[in-house]
């Protein structure tokens, strides 16, 4: 963390792996290193989370059932919170784009809720989420701009998902 002269905390443009290992809410809040992908961390994160909810599932299905798969996001929602508000202030950027356990978080919840599903189902879940996380349509952008610190950060990819998923549950019906 750097202070400037006028007191002030300069901000952190683009995150290191000594940064992100500096505190364990860094490793949580930057996805595991996934949010320090030089080009879209946000996809980045995304895609850390579908490969760790299938690897997890498949690997370890005894432990990760539907039911601790919802206990661990719900935790993971209020954990993120911490996380991504002790980030962002260390930052001095209270939604840095590298802070991606909001989108892990959501779209563990996304895969969730359409799982069993085959490959192709799962591509366009990810390629749904990435669009309503990235393009914010209101009202995720309402909430983007309202809600500020660590619950905002992870409240609008919930947001996101909820789209995700009322879009599937459409397509499903139609």
């Amino acid at each position: 963390m750097t202070i400037l002269e006028s007191g002030q905390q300069a901000k952190i443009v683009r995150p290191t792996a000594r940064f992100m290992f500096s505190h364990s809410a860094h490793i949580l809040a930057q996805g595991f290193g996934s949010g320090l992908s030089p080009i879209m961390p946000g996809t980045a994160g995304t895609l850390f989370a579908w490969l760790t909810f299938n690897l997890f599932s498949v690997r370890w299905p005894e432990l990760f059932t539907p039911l601790n798969w919802a206990v661990i996001i719900v935790l993971g929602f209020f954990v993120g919170v911490w996380a991504c508000a002790v980030t962002g202030k260390h930052m001095g950027v209270a939604d840095h784009g590298s802070m991606v356990w909001d989108e892990i978080i959501a779209f563990w919840l996304v895969l969730l809720l359409v799982t069993p599903a085959d490959f192709k189902t799962q591509c366009w879940a990810f390629i749904v989420f990435r669009f309503f996380d990235m393009v914010k349509p209101p009202p995720i952008g309402y909430f983007d701009r309202r809600y500020k610190g660590g619950f905002g950060v992870m409240f609008d990819d919930i947001v996101a998902a909820f789209f995700t998923l009322l879009a599937f549950a459409l397509w499903r019906v139609l």
